[in-house]
């Protein structure tokens, strides 16, 4: 009977031990491919929105320069949106 016992508890072991390496092995590889495109991600988003906030930048400048200063800018804009 202890040789049965050691038996199964060595094949129970064994399986265990499978499982460990390959669960371990697949989340590992999974997690480290998601962690570089989430990466990516934000890298790109961040280069995105300080492009945009410098083309925002310059496109207010621009309308100062081209409106004669910040009053007449905003006269104009009014004017342009209430039809006036």
């Amino acid at each position: 009977m202890d040789g049965r016992q050691f038996n199964d508890e060595d094949r129970k072991m064994k399986e265990t031990t499978r499982t460990r390496q390959k669960s371990e092995f697949r989340t590992i590889e999974k997690t480290g491919v998601t962690t570089e495109i989430s990466k990516v991600s934000v890298v790109m988003v961040g280069i995105f929105g300080v492009a945009v906030g410098l083309w925002s930048l310059a496109c207010l400048v621009g309308g100062l320069v081209a409106a004669g200063g910040p009053f007449q800018l905003a006269a104009g804009w009014f004017k342009a949106v209430s039809g006036i």
